[in-house]
């Protein structure tokens, strides 16, 4: 089995892999950010891509989700472990928490978040979405692993940026009941659904947003506290990697099962090459 990783490039740096090679994928959603470096681990094939590029040049906006997910697809992947910054919502989730979320609100405004349309349409339930064995296994991770503090489950708001929220926005967000605000788990995780494929994520807090008296985010702030995060989610990442069980105890490998909505002979030849690595077999 192939795992896939999706983080900073300071954390694949930490992971010890070996016999590393850096493999180009195209794919039909334009190129990932970056060529996907492949190495092993404890026996475990890890496929690793650096979500905003091996420089940081992509914003949350444009990062190239639906190429990241898609040159995973490719490459086997079936679960995927992301690793996101965030800040807290909570006054009892200071930074350097880690928190493993079961729940996500959507507040982006301008991303593309289907690989379908264009003469197909899926319509895919998303009532969990993060797979909640993953949940439950990086979770089981961080306890075992590291002393870092940790919580499992919880809703991480997911912003446009990639400027940080308005202190109206925060306080709105604390008002819901939700925990952890960030910029990238979406469309992630919506794409690896589609895609059929497990997602979860140990997000590390770096700051309380701007609700909490005297807090205004800044970047070094939250630099500071990533780097002292990283540390305990490359050993969270490492654990789960190798303690992953052999079977998927979900039924995300058939998400895609009863939700398209066209008929196979409806759908235009583009539009089925482009998708046929995703649902090929759905409308064989």
């Amino acid at each position: 089995m192939t795992i896939g990783f999706i983080g900073g490039s300071g954390i694949y740096e930490a992971l010890p892999l070996e016999n590393t090679s850096e493999v180009e994928v195209t794919t039909p959603f334009g190129e990932p950010s970056a060529p996907v470096t492949v190495g092993e681990m404890a026996g475990t094939e890890v496929a690793f891509l650096p979500r905003h590029g091996p420089d940081h040049q992509h914003t949350p906006t444009n990062a190239p989700y639906k190429a990241n997910i898609y040159a995973l697809k490719k490459l086997g992947v079936e679960r995927v472990l992301s690793s996101n910054a965030v800040g807290s919502l909570r006054e009892d989730l200071p930074p350097q928490t880690l928190v493993v979320p079961d729940q996500t609100f959507d507040r982006t405004k301008h991303r593309d978040s289907t690989f379908f349309g264009d003469g197909i349409v899926v319509h895919m339930p998303f009532a969990e979405p993060y797979c909640p064995h993953m949940v439950e296994h990086l979770s089981d991770s961080c306890a075992e692993a590291t002393d870092a503090d940790y919580e499992q489950g919880g809703t991480y708001v997911c912003i446009e940026g990639p400027q940080y929220s308005t202190r109206a926005e925060s306080e709105f967000y604390r008002e819901q009941g939700w925990d952890v605000i960030g910029m990238t788990t979406i469309p992630e995780a919506k794409l690896a659904r589609e895609a059929e494929m497990c997602y979860a994520t140990v997000t590390g807090v770096t700051d309380y947003d701007v609700w909490k008296e005297d807090s205004e985010v800044t970047l070094q702030e939250v630099l500071e506290n990533a780097a002292e995060n990283e540390e305990t989610i490359k050993q969270v990442v490492e654990h789960a990697i190798e303690n992953l069980p052999e079977e998927r105890d979900c039924d995300c490998e058939h998400a895609i099962e009863g939700t398209i909505n066209t008929p196979t002979e409806a759908i235009p030849a583009e539009t089925r090459q482009r998708v046929e690595e995703l649902v090929g077999h759905y409308l064989d």
